[in-house]
This record gives C-alpha cells, structure tokens and sequence, in this order.
C-alpha cells in the first residue's frame, strides 16, 4: 500500500456508535480542512494546550494544517467534539508513522470542567483505538501501538491518559543553544568542510533545486541503521520517511547534511543531520535539529561534533539566535554529555505515553 491510500477509517460513526458521558446536543465529527473558522478554533486549542503544559506556545496555523490539510490526510485521520453551540471542545489526530506505530494527538479545551472533559477525552481515545485496529489490520500486524505525548507537568493529561490505559514510557530532554553571530566561522563552510578523520557536505541539489535521490537515500540508510537499537525505533520505508519530513511547515531542502569518511576504498556515508527552519513571532528565528544519526562503527571520530557544529554555523549565518533539539533522557549513549558539552541546556521536558492495542476484535 502506497501513502497514497489512507489506512484510516474516515467515518467517525464506524468506530463511536455510541458516546457516553457527552451532554445532549454534543457531536463528533471530522473536521472540513476548508474551514477558516474551524482551523482557527484548532490553533486556539492547540497553542492553549501548549501554555498550560510547558508556559508558551509556539505553534500556529501551519502545525494545524500539518494534521488536517488534504496533504496531510494521506497519513493522518482527524476527529473534533463539538458542544450544541457547534464550537469544538476536543481536538483529535492519527498519523501512521510507520509499520507497528501511529501516533496520536490529543487536545481537550482546557475550559472544560474535569469530568466533562474526562468524556471529551475518553471519546477521542475510543476514537483512536479503533482507527489503531484499521491501521494494524491493513498491515497485517497483530498489536498496533499507539504513541502519544504529554508534557511533564500536564498532570491532566497524566491523568486522563493513565485511565485510558496509556503507560509513561519514556522521558525526553527540550533542548536550546544560543547562537551568536561570530559563530558563523565556526566551520570553514555550512556547504562543505572536512577534518582528518570525516568530511561534512549538504545533500547536492540539481538545477531545478531538488535533492539527488541518492543523497536522500543515503541520509535515509544512515539514520535507520543508527538508530535500529534505539527506543521505539520502526522501520520506515524511504517514501514513508520523505513525504513526513516536507510535511513539517519549516523543511528546508538546504538543511540536509551527510558526513562521510574514506575508509581506503572509496567514501562511505556514517552520519547525517536533518534540520529545520523554527520561526518566532517575536525576534530571530531559530533552527531545529530534527534528527541526528551516526553509525557505530564510526563512532568517536567527532562525526556527530562536527555535524552539530555545521548547523550551528549556518543558523549563525542565516541570523537565527538559536538551535533548538530533543533528546532521549532515559538513553545511555551519552548524546546529552554531548550537547551540555556544546551549550545546549534544557527548555523543558516532555513525556511518551503507549497503548499496546490488540488488533483483532
């Protein structure tokens, strides 16, 4: 199946035929993607949510349209509780991230009173148990997970997820470094630099400005084979990984790196970085790092340093003030010595949460 074809279950009626603990006049349904008013309601859930949980919001009118846009749609399935007044009260999104894992977004309006919004939330965890068992049954699997996140402090969202019968799997780090204008010389060229022991390049573009394929698999073929033992990792086939990454509102084509070796009989590909373009209503934007991965066996030859210390320079000569990082705070390898090692400090700290969902009935 292609990610051409949604697994999903597009009716909200097949999987809640019945809604209890939701006053009369109350509905579920999926959203029109169309809908300025809707998407506008969608925005003032999701960065409310975000206040509560860790202070601020960031997100905005493009994070939303990730989830719900026809685009989007492809991979993603969507549900809105609306109360008798037709205002949406509860917000819920299903990505199938890759074969074994759908992720699942899951906002209630923060207005609520407890028990109300206990039902809101328990109806979008129905909701996604079920599109969990399309999903798992169209991949043939016999458990789907589901992954959903929380931050550390939403002890509602603790609450409400623990009931449903999701565990707190994980811990993860929000990390930030300031960049400064100088460090724009940090590296010879954000385009192509090299030490004695690796060389670093962005993926080659064409005149047309896409990316080589090549490059793209190879970026592909190095990050699953660094992180295959780590957490939660799923395979991720190369469409599957390609048309996620542009999904995200601040991919850059020109924030892809590769790093490279020469082991004697030619140059092998063993690290690479993907970054992002974080924009801010309020002074410089920053960039992201949305993944980083080095191979084992070229482990201690300052790959990952001087990837890290690439896209510190090109945010520094782009004028970004930032370079912003999540990373596994239960893991082992010691990537956060690392990034403390590099300036990197934590913002704040979020949280993985899993259902194992049988997927026969």
């Amino acid at each position: 199946m292609s990610t051409d074809e949604s697994r999903f279950l597009s009716d909200p009626d097949e999987l809640l035929p019945q809604r209890p603990g939701l006053p009369v006049g109350w509905r579920v349904e999926t959203p029109d993607p169309g809908d300025r008013f809707t998407l506008a309601r969608l925005t003032h859930l999701l960065r409310a949510h975000e206040r509560h949980g860790r202070g601020w919001a960031a997100s905005g009118l493009d994070d939303v349209l990730v989830e719900v846009s026809e685009s989007g749609l492809r991979t993603r399935e969507n549900v809105v509780v609306r109360d008798a007044s037709g205002e949406v009260q509860a917000w819920g999104s299903v990505h199938d991230r890759a074969g074994g894992r759908m992720l699942f977004l899951h906002i209630v309006s923060r207005d609520l009173p407890e028990g109300l919004g206990r039902s809101c939330s328990d109806v979008l965890v129905e909701w996604a148990v079920g599109q969990a068992r399309a999903v798992g049954r169209a991949r043939g699997l016999e458990v789907q997970q589901i992954d959903t996140g929380a931050f550390a402090d939403d002890d509602r969202q603790h609450r409400w997820l623990a009931a449903a019968g999701f565990r707190r799997v994980r811990t993860w780090w929000q990390m930030s470094r300031p960049v400064t204008p100088d460090e724009a010389t940090l590296v010879p060229s954000p385009e192509r630099w090299a030490t004695d022991r690796a060389s670093f390049r962005l993926v080659r573009r064409g005149r047309d400005g896409m990316p080589d394929e090549d490059d793209l698999r190879e970026v592909h073929d190095v990050l699953e084979g660094a992180f295959v033992d780590h957490f939660n990792s799923w395979a991720e086939t190369f469409d599957e990984f390609v048309h996620r990454l542009r999904e995200d509102p601040g991919h850059r084509w020109d924030h892809w790196w590769v790093a490279e070796v020469d082991d004697g009989d030619g140059v092998t590909p063993v690290g690479a970085l993907i970054g992002s373009h974080s924009e801010s209503a309020n002074g410089p934007d920053g960039s992201y790092v949305s993944y980083i991965g080095v191979l084992e066996a070229a482990r201690g030859r300052g790959v990952a340093k001087g990837l890290l210390r690439t896209v510190i320079a090109d945010a520094a000569a782009r004028g970004r003030d930032r370079v912003t990082l999540e990373v596994d705070a239960d893991s082992s390898t010691g990537a956060d010595g690392l990034y403390v090692s590099m300036g990197w400090q934590t913002k704040y700290v979020t949280e993985s949460w899993h259902r194992d969902v049988p997927v026969a009935d």
